[in-house]
């Protein structure tokens, strides 16, 4: 009998499955679901930097999408064998005392602090300083040494900390708190015991300060001098943590029967989308992936002889096995990339939502069709305009940190800001500076890795600014010196899922061999331009020098500019 494998991809907007075939990595079916509540823009406030998800959203999606694609592939659910879970991160979630996530238990159903904390939420600014602080001066172990050596906002104890100094009851009614991924996964599972759960690697080693040197997760003495709750949180945590080649249970009788699958399907350990979305694009050594959507995380492996004890600075972690098991995991990545040209879009977009679509003159129907043209057009002109701007034409300079920093050296304090503006400047010659600034910061990421002694040879882009833009990725071919391949498929991330999966399920004996197998073939590839590449140098410095002003305002807290 053929086996089949399921990966299921949680990104910020929409969750999808794929029914893959084990013996060629072939997608019979795949599905999307869009989370209601979060697309109606509940429980968060993007003037605060909240940005909160109802566990529902993913529940619903979770039972969608898997239901749809047994169905639609009309496989034998017998030969469905594994599930994999990915999700973004850091995304905790509080759980009650007997597994129930807080958000579904009685007086806390709208609760924005008993939801999830998704990875762009940055309320915890406050916080991630004082772990910084703590961590640099309290005469023991630096806990974030393998975290880049800052820890951020957007990571696991520091929304915590905020969360419970915010919210008494919350923090009276959280037994324990999960990553994204390690909740799906255990809602799925047959064994309940909280306890002996087999927590994600990936998660607990990038965000949460989990290290083997120092036998889990960072000390009860620690955490204790940030809050008490910290401290006694710890013992309802986890100590070991696993690897997502490694089975975290069979799928239980209740979502056996909700799926359309039997309970010998196993679930594998859960992790994070990024991570999987390498494995679906066949990472390999000195190859840096790059997982390019509203965010991007970039990541590489290593021999554990190589990089040996040595740390990279300011990046978000390495762990072993969090990507390929055996090998160090190293992640960076930016807080904001395609969420940078989203937020120009919406800028542009103000006079024609409160205009144009509230114009008596225009009918119903003539606005549907309006709305429907130029949302397949906005994008596609402004690129193919910025396309053809001459590089003798003045393109001003913009810093990519509308979401803040995320590496290198996490500060998500700081704030984006243009220079060069001119009464010559056009909606184009903005977007084309957009553009750069992304690419940019992509290239301080490349160059810290390379600077602590990580080589890079090529880079792979997957997710759908890869696939979609191909101006955007010779730009960035361009600014890296260096060629970019494509990955060919449109869910690389559910993709590398499936892959862990199949091995989790006996199929495969380890996942480099399910990989190669299974992996992501390519579809396009992009070469440096040697004209363009010099074009770029100078710009790259005015970038660099825009982020150094600005980041010493950011440090002086001095707002005021005088002439």
């Amino acid at each position: 009998m053929k086996k089949y494998v399921i990966g299921l991809d949680y990104g910020t907007d929409s969750v999808r499955a794929v029914l893959i075939d084990t013996e060629n990595g072939a997608e019979l079916a795949s599905e999307v679901h869009m989370y209601a509540r979060w697309k109606n823009k509940q429980y968060c406030n993007p003037e605060t930097n909240r940005f909160r998800q109802h566990p529902l959203d993913h529940i619903e999606g979770l039972e969608h999408t898997i239901k749809s694609v047994v169905s639609t592939s009309e496989v034998n659910p017998a030969s469905v064998v594994g599930i994999c879970i990915d999700t973004t991160g850091s995304s905790p979630i509080p759980v009650a005392a007997d597994g129930t996530p807080l958000a579904l238990v009685k007086g806390f159903e709208e609760n924005p602090n008993a939801m999830m904390i998704l990875w762009k939420d940055h309320t915890a600014i406050k916080e991630a300083n004082e772990i910084n602080e703590l961590a640099a001066s309290w005469g023991g172990e630096d806990f974030t040494k393998f975290e880049g050596g800052i820890y951020s906002s957007e990571w696991f104890w520091a929304k915590i900390l905020h969360i419970v100094r915010e919210d008494e009851a919350v923090k009276n009614a959280a037994h324990t708190w999960m990553e994204h991924c390690d909740l799906m996964t255990y809602l799925l599972i047959d064994d309940k015991d909280l306890k002996s759960f087999k927590r994600s690697r990936c998660a607990a080693g990038h965000k949460a300060m989990w290290h083997e040197s120092w036998n889990g997760l960072p000390s009860e003495e620690f955490l204790g001098q940030l809050h008490p709750y910290l401290a006694a949180l710890r013992g309802n945590l986890y100590d070991e943590t696993y690897t997502s080649d490694l089975v975290a249970g069979n799928l239980n009788a209740e979502w056996a029967a909700k799926l359309g699958l039997n309970t010998d399907t196993v679930v594998a350990v859960g992790t994070f989308d990024a991570h999987s979305g390498a494995v679906g694009a066949k990472v390999d050594e000195n190859v840096l992936v790059r997982i390019m959507g509203t965010s991007t995380c970039d990541i590489m492996i290593s021999q554990s002889d190589i990089i040996g004890n040595n740390t990279v600075k300011g990046i978000c972690g390495q762990v072993d096995g969090s990507v390929i098991p055996g090998l160090i995991g190293l992640e960076a990545g930016q807080s904001a990339f395609g969420d940078v040209l989203a937020w120009f879009k919406d800028i542009l977009s103000w006079p024609i939502d409160n205009l144009v679509m509230k114009s008596d003159i225009l009918s119903a129907e003539q606005k549907a069709k309006l709305q429907v043209e130029i949302d397949n057009n906005f994008i596609r002109t402004l690129t193919l305009q910025a396309e053809h701007i001459p590089l003798s034409e003045a393109v001003p300079v913009a810093l990519d940190w509308v979401n803040g920093r995320r590496t290198p050296d996490a500060n998500q304090e700081l704030k984006s800001a243009m220079t060069g503006l001119s009464l010559g400047t056009k909606a184009p010659h903005i977007f084309k500076a957009l553009v750069n600034a992304i690419c940019f910061g992509s290239k301080m990421i490349v160059d810290r890795f390379e600077a602590e002694g990580v080589k890079i040879n090529s880079v792979i882009g997957i997710g759908g600014v890869a696939r979609k833009s191909p101006f955007i990725m010779q730009t960035l071919a361009n600014v890296l010196d260096m060629p970019i391949k494509v990955a060919e498929s449109d869910q690389a991330p559910a993709l590398g899922a499936a892959i862990y999966a199949a091995v989790a399920a006996g199929v495969y004996s380890n996942v480099i061999e399910a990989s190669k197998v299974m992996g992501s073939d390519f579809e396009a590839e992009y070469f440096p331009q040697a004209d363009q590449v010099a074009k770029f140098e100078g710009q790259i410095q005015s970038y660099i020098q825009l982020g150094e002003f600005v980041e010493t305002v950011i440090k002086s807290k001095n707002y005021e500019f005088h002439i």
